[in-house]
């Protein structure tokens, strides 16, 4: 029994106080990877580890409760001076955000993530949160005509998996295919199903919204995934932005929007199969596309700067 001890709280304090791996820690202890994550899941249950966060339950202000009450989401409001450029605004919204995704994962967690800016600025903020048997699960598909989209997608997604000691499922299928019957097909095959079923039974989802028109470029519409004559079509059938590359109008509607048919991305629809959806805006001009975002259920948890907050309660009237 004291050995056991002994071993908990070696591994426990290299883990959880000098930063090591489990790998450095099985090396060092001469135990394999797997019986450190028990050795760490003991110390938690038997009070060895103790690990307090504050549950960040929403902001108080009247806007915030403005669009909590229209749109039946938690707002976590940033305070960010309306002088404050592009780049100060998104990192005091990441930063938040950050906090709230890492006290939002638990142990044995399925934890869903769409790449783009906004994620590639959260993940700079994420607290070390060591999990037992977590997986990080990409959400849609990264590749287009110039590029795999692995390396930007994958540095996102690894930076997630180290931060939560996650496994990291990658989804490799374009944002869009060229045709519909080719995504029919590719969704038959077993190793894509795989994912699909592990899209099935989400617990977390962290996401952002692309707009159309964001003053900071939406990755999936300035990195080859569409070119001008898209845009135009796009713009003509009232798109204003997406979620998970799946397109949306303002008024929430999606499902008739021909391009969704080769888009790769969980649609509102099941994305609302997830317990918590954590969404994070930090750009006033993307408002439309958040709107529409929010009019379509994607999300539970609303982590948004004062002024994307206004430019969002002014568009929708509220």
């Amino acid at each position: 029994m004291n050995d056991r001890y002994e071993e908990m709280y070696q591994a426990a304090t290299r883990y959880y106080i000098q930063g090591e791996t489990m790998e450095s820690i099985a090396h060092q202890l001469r135990l394999s990877r797997s019986s450190v994550s028990r050795l760490l899941k003991e110390a938690r249950e038997s009070g060895l580890v103790r690990i307090s966060l504050a549950d960040h339950t929403g902001s108080q202000s009247p806007l915030a409760a403005t669009l909590a009450s229209a749109f039946g989401v938690r707002v976590h409001l940033v305070p960010v001076r309306d002088s404050a450029n592009e780049n100060l605004r998104f990192d005091q919204v990441a930063r938040l955000a950050g906090r709230i995704f890492t006290e939002a994962v638990e142990d044995h967690q399925l934890i869903g993530v769409a790449w783009g800016v906004t994620l590639a600025h959260v993940v700079r903020h994420l607290g070390r949160r060591p999990l037992v048997g977590s997986t990080v699960v990409q959400m849609n598909g990264g590749a287009n005509q110039r590029s795999s989209g692995i390396p930007y997608i994958g540095e996102i997604l690894q930076s997630i998996g180290d931060a939560f000691d996650s496994k990291v499922v990658l989804f490799p299928v374009p944002a869009f295919f060229d045709y519909a019957a080719t995504k029919e097909a590719m969704w038959r095959e077993r190793s894509v199903q795989n994912v699909l079923r592990l899209h099935s039974r989400l617990d977390l989802a962290v996401f952002g919204v692309g707009s159309l028109q964001g003053s900071v470029p939406s990755h999936v519409y300035s990195a080859g995934y569409m070119d001008s004559s898209d845009m135009h079509k796009l713009a003509t059938d009232g798109v204003v932005g997406d979620v998970c590359t799946v397109l949306l109008r303002e008024d929430g509607s999606y499902a008739d929007i021909d391009y969704n048919s080769r888009a790769t991305g969980l649609t509102p629809s099941e994305l609302q199969n997830v317990p918590r959806r954590i969404c994070v805006v930090a750009d006033p001009s993307r408002a439309p596309a958040v709107v529409g975002a929010l009019r379509a259920g994607t999300a539970t948890d609303l982590v948004i700067d004062e002024g994307t907050a206004r430019a969002i309660a002014e568009r929708a009237r509220l």
